[in-house]
C-alpha cells in the first residue's frame, strides 16, 4: 500500500489520537491498514446484514454471560440504541435517540454499526473481549472488499464516539450503585411478612437457595429511555385477596401450575418450559427471522431493533415500578401459607421450580415476561402486521420449535406458560401484556420517528 493511501486511511485516527481516543479504535485501525496493505480483496457473494449479524452476536454474548432477563432488556437497548445513532449520524433518516448526527460525510455506516455494537458489548462483557474482538475484526474485514479504507476508518471512529456517549448517558440511569437487599414488606409487628406481601421464595430445585432477595429493585426507579417516568402507565393494584377474580386465579394456579401436572397436557407442560428463557432474546430472534423474510434494508434493521429493544427496556422499567409498588406475593407463598392456615398446602410445588431459575426472585405483579412481550409484540405487529406467522426456538428447551399465526397467539401462549409454570396469576399476565402494549404505543409515537414526521403528540 503506498504512502498516500496509508495517510488517507489514518486521517480520522490521527485526529482522534490528538483528542485522546482509547486503544479500542487503534486495534481496529491496525486491522484496516493490514487488510488494505494486501491490495483489493475479492467481493464476497453475499455479505451478511451488519445489523442482523451483530444482533446475533449480542444474543450469543448475553447467553454466554448468563445475563438474567431483566438486565438483558438494558443490554439489548444499549447495543441497539448505539447502532441506530451511529448509523443515523452518518445518514440521518430518523430522530436520534441521544447522539445528534455529526459524523464525517464519508464514514462507513456499516463500520460505525459494527464498532458501536462491539464497544458496548465489551463494556458490558469484558471477559468475552477476546471473542468479541475476533468477531469485530471479521466483520470489518468483510467490509474491506466493498468499501474504502478511509471510509471504514471514519466509520469505526464515529461508532466509537456514539457508543461512548450512549454508555456515559445510561451509566447515570440509576443502575448503580445497587440498593440494599430487598427482603419484602414486613407486618406492623415487624417480624412476620404481611398477608399478601411478597417475601423471598425458594429458588430452583427443591431445598435449594431459599431466601434470595428481590432482584433488581433499582429498575423500579430507573430513568426510562423514552417514558417520562417509570410510573407513567402504572397499573391499578392487583385483585384483592377476598375478590372473586383472585379466587379464580388462585384456583387455576393450584390445579394447572402444580408440579404433578394432573390438570396439564404434555404440550402445556412443554410450553411452560419453552418460554422460561430470556424474554428480550426471544423477540430479537423473532424480529431477525421476519426481517430476513421481508427483506428489510440495513437502515430499516437499525431502526427496527433500536425501537424494539428500547421499548422492551422501558417495559421492564414500568413493570418493575409496579412490582416494587405493590409487592404482591408469589403463588408458591400464597398456596403454601394461605390467607388463613386452614387454606394452606405446605407441600405445593410449582412446575417450573423443578428447573433452573424456578419462581423468579422478585414480586409477582405484574408479570415481567408478559409486560416485555406485550411491548415487543406491539412494535413488531406495527412493523410486519398483526397476523404475521413465525416460528421460534428456545434456549430452555433445545431442539424444540413452536409456531404462531400471529403476535397475539404468542403473547397468549406466554401468559399460559407463566400460569402453567406455577409462577404467575392469570390477571398479572393479562394486565402486564396491556401495560406493555400501552407503553409501546407511546414510545413509537414519541421516539425514533422518521425525519419529516413533525407530529407533536404530547398525550401520555
Amino acid at each position: 500500500m503506498n504512502r498516500n493511501i496509508t495517510a488517507f486511511a489514518l486521517g480520522p485516527f490521527l485526529f482522534l489520537r490528538r483528542r485522546g481516543a482509547d486503544a479500542k479504535i487503534w486495534s481496529a485501525l491496525l486491522l484496516i491498514v493490514a487488510l488494505f496493505a494486501a491490495g483489493p480483496l475479492p467481493v464476497s457473494a453475499a455479505a451478511p446484514d451488519t445489523v442482523l449479524e451483530w444482533i446475533g452476536i449480542m444474543n450469543k454474548t448475553v447467553l454466554t454471560g448468563g445475563t438474567n432477563p431483566l438486565v438483558s432488556t438494558r443490554v439489548v437497548a444499549l447495543v441497539s440504541a448505539s447502532v441506530l445513532d451511529a448509523v443515523n449520524g452518518i445518514d440521518p433518516r430518523f430522530q436520534p435517540l441521544h447522539v445528534k448526527p455529526a459524523a464525517p460525510h464519508n464514514a462507513s455506516e456499516r463500520a460505525a454499526a459494527i464498532q458501536a455494537a462491539y464497544v458496548i458489548l465489551v463494556d458490558l462483557y469484558p471477559m468475552q473481549s477476546g471473542t468479541l474482538k475476533t468477531q469485530r475484526d471479521a466483520s470489518l474485514a468483510a467490509l474491506a472488499s466493498t468499501e474504502k479504507a478511509h471510509s471504514i476508518a471514519a466509520g469505526v471512529a464515529w461508532g466509537q464516539t456514539v457508543a461512548d456517549a450512549i454508555w456515559a448517558w445510561r451509566m447515570t440511569d440509576g443502575i448503580a450503585p445497587a440498593p440494599p437487599p430487598f427482603l419484602g414488606v414486613q407486618s406492623i409487628v415487624g417480624t412476620q411478612a404481611a398477608i399478601g406481601a411478597w417475601r423471598p421464595t425458594p429458588q430452583g430445585l427443591p431445598n435449594q437457595l431459599a431466601g434470595v432477595p428481590g432482584a433488581g429493585p433499582q429498575f423500579a426507579t430507573m430513568t426510562p429511555w423514552v417514558l417520562t417516568r417509570p410510573s407513567q402507565f402504572r397499573l391499578p393494584p392487583p385483585p384483592a385477596l377476598d375478590s372473586p377474580e383472585y379466587a379464580k386465579d388462585l384456583d387455576e394456579l393450584f390445579k394447572m401450575g402444580d408440579f404433578a401436572g394432573l390438570g396439564r397436557s404434555q404440550d402445556q407442560s412443554d410450553l411452560a418450559l419453552f418460554w422460561a428463557g430470556n424474554t428480550a432474546l426471544y423477540w430479537n430472534r423473532i424480529a431477525s427471522q421476519l426481517s430476513v423474510e421481508r427483506g428489510l434494508s440495513f437502515t430499516e434493521n437499525a431502526h427496527l431493533f433500536a425501537l424494539l429493544n428500547v421499548t422492551m427496556a422501558d417495559a421492564a422499567i414500568a413493570c418493575w415500578d409496579g412490582k416494587y409498588r405493590y409487592v404482591f406475593w408469589r403463588p408458591i407463598t400464597a398456596i403454601r401459607e394461605g390467607i388463613i392456615p386452614a387454606d394452606s398446602d405446605p407441600a405445593w410445588m410449582p412446575w417450573l421450580d423443578f428447573f433452573p431459575g424456578g419462581t423468579p426472585a422478585h414480586p409477582e405483579y405484574p408479570s415481567g415476561h408478559s409486560t416485555v412481550s406485550g411491548s415487543a409484540a406491539f412494535i413488531l405487529a406495527a412493523a410486519f402486521g398483526e397476523n404475521t406467522a413465525f416460528s421460534l426456538d428456545s434456549e430452555t428447551l433445545p431442539g424444540k420449535t413452536r409456531s404462531f399465526a400471529s403476535f397475539t397467539d404468542a403473547t397468549t401462549e406466554i401468559a399460559n406458560a407463566r400460569v402453567f409454570g406455577g409462577i404467575h396469576y392469570r390477571t398479572s399476565c393479562v394486565r402486564g401484556n396491556m401495560l406493555g402494549r400501552t407503553l409501546a404505543d407511546y414510545v413509537s409515537r414519541h421516539a425514533l420517528r422518521a425525519t419529516g414526521d413533525d407530529r407533536n403528540d404530547n398525550e401520555e
